[in-house]
């Protein structure tokens, strides 16, 4: 079977560094998906403005190195961690393709692109490829009950972000919300520990630069 991209996906973020890990965990994050030219017949999506979310199949297209190994590092693990690669959703994978979940805003059928579907929630860069759209079902796709291995005991660590007003004031009040969201879910290699270190993270037409000392994250410049 050979598949080919159905839309590209837009979002703030230009490289892979400070994506969210998940789809949801940002949930301020905007982003649009603008179909292909042979699919920009707005009867393509009749009916998807009646669904809360919708499921997303794209690609790692950022990857540029087929993965080798059967295991990788979760991040939630510490980094240091091995775990079979089909027990976690590591972008490392055989086939390097993605699933997310992301709540669907709105959709304008009439633009110069056809039909552009606005979302919120996604983890994907700007430029992914996005080769399906199905619509979210809650009594097929929900399990809240279900157990989630070593996700379960293993919870994320929160930072405490302070951004200068001076900075602040760049961004609108959405795009300042899903940074400090990004920034909160501590977008370092969980490896990483040096207070002294700047790092460095394309948002929008920013270079966030911020370092890390303890639980406090600090926006330094951009």
């Amino acid at each position: 079977m050979e598949i080919t991209p159905i839309a590209t996906f837009h979002s703030p973020f230009k490289e892979k560094f400070g994506i969210p890990r998940q789809s949801g965990i940002v949930s301020a994050l905007e982003g649009t998906i603008v179909l292909e030219p042979q699919f920009r017949n707005p009867d393509s999506v009749r009916g998807l403005d009646e669904f809360d979310y919708i499921w997303l199949i794209w690609e790692f297209s950022a990857n540029k190195h087929a993965a080798t190994s059967p295991t990788v590092r979760p991040p939630r693990l510490g980094g240091n961690t091995r775990i079979g690669v089909f027990a976690t959703r590591s972008p490392y994978r055989h086939n390097r393709l993605g699933l997310s979940a992301v709540k669907l805003e709105r959709i304008e059928l009439n633009t110069p692109q056809g039909p552009v579907i606005h979302v919120t929630g996604a983890d994907l860069m700007d430029g992914t490829p996005i080769y399906d759209i199905k619509p979210y079902i809650t009594y097929a796709d929900a399990y809240p009950e279900a157990r989630c291995g070593f996700v379960d005991s293993n919870d994320w660590q929160v930072l405490d972000i302070y951004i200068p007003d001076e900075i602040a004031q760049q961004f609108s009040p959405k795009q300042l919300e899903a940074l400090r969201q990004t920034l909160a879910l501590d977008p370092r290699p969980h490896y990483h520990d040096d207070p002294t270190k700047v790092y460095g993270m394309r948002f929008s037409d920013h270079d966030i630069h911020f370092t890390v000392d303890g639980k406090k994250l600090k926006v330094i410049n951009t």
